[in-house]
């Protein structure tokens, strides 16, 4: 069988509906459109969200939040995840990604004081909360920044 000979079968395809082709058809005179209205009208156009000069629901619900374009989006690991490696291995941001413990790096690891930490690791990350370097450290392991990625907001200065 080659791709040109490939059909889809009768009952899958229906034929158009003719609109306004005279009473016998079913669909003639208004063509399925009503009677009067902006929409009966040829060439009707009307903008999503419009209810026909009532204000909209988008704009009679109150504004809520804002999301500063500036802000890091840090993905978070709490200490008691970190108890799935094995004793003495260095826990950096990819293998937390390989491992799937995180989706994407984003904007860094932050590293929380979440449960207890039985292993004694080497973490590399981003940040740490205080409670997590606490714990990381009492297990017998050390805390190791990793080097913040540049951001891609640009300053005063570059963008001239």
């Amino acid at each position: 069988m080659e791709l040109h000979e490939l059909r889809s079968p009768r009952s899958a395809r229906r034929p158009a509906k003719r609109k306004g082709r005279g009473q016998g058809s079913g669909q003639g005179k208004t063509a399925g459109r009503g009677e009067k209205g902006q929409k009966s009208r040829s060439g009707a156009k009307i903008r999503l969200g419009f209810e026909g000069g009532q204000m909209p629901l988008i704009r009679r619900l109150p504004k809520v939040g804002f999301t500063p374009p500036c802000a890091r989006r840090l993905s978070v690991v709490n200490v008691s995840t970190l108890n799935r490696f094995s004793d003495e291995t260095e826990v950096t941001p990819e293998l937390l990604v390989r491992e799937r413990v995180i989706r994407k790096v984003r904007d860094g690891v932050k590293i929380l004081g979440g449960g207890k930490l039985e292993k004694k690791l080497t973490v590399r990350a981003h940040a740490f909360s205080l409670t997590a370097r606490r714990a990381i450290e009492s297990a017998g392991g050390n805390c190791r920044g990793v080097e913040k990625k540049k951001s891609t907001v640009k300053t005063e200065s570059e963008k001239h």
